[in-house]
């Protein structure tokens, strides 16, 4: 199939699809007239991919995870080190976004939201003074 019948299976767009193809996630066939052609087994891996991605977990993560799942030798210690360090980070991205809500809830109230041109929280951004803690 060609690159649009597997972005509709996929649901991946056919420019996503190409660039996992340029660094090299993905080797779909070539037809005689140097069309890339891709098999189911190119779809499921593709559907892989999407999943993964959704997840958040980063290329490098799911290049490592795509070469685990076609390892059929592989030890299930690699895929859980690998899923472990990425909640990690996710556990680590939601403490900074709730910090930064707090400091930005903190702004937010000092700010009069009104008419006159002063506003703490472009002062604070600015770094001429300092209204909220962090």
């Amino acid at each position: 199939m060609n690159v649009g019948d597997a972005a509709r299976r996929t649901g991946l767009p056919a420019k996503t699809i190409r660039y996992y193809e340029e660094i090299g996630l993905i080797a779909p066939q070539r037809s005689a007239n140097g069309y890339r052609d891709y098999t189911g087994e190119d779809v499921h891996r593709l559907a892989f991919l999407k999943r993964a991605r959704n997840l958040g977990f980063s290329i490098e993560d799911c290049r490592q995870l795509m070469a685990l799942y076609r390892d059929r030798s592989r030890a299930s210690a690699d895929v859980h080190r690998i899923a472990s360090s990425h909640v990690t980070a996710i556990e680590e991205k939601i403490g900074e976004l709730q910090s930064m809500r707090a400091t930005l809830q903190k702004l937010i109230h000092a700010c009069h939201g009104d008419d006159r041109p002063d506003c703490p929280i472009l002062e604070e951004m600015a770094g001429t003074k300092e209204h909220a803690a962090g």
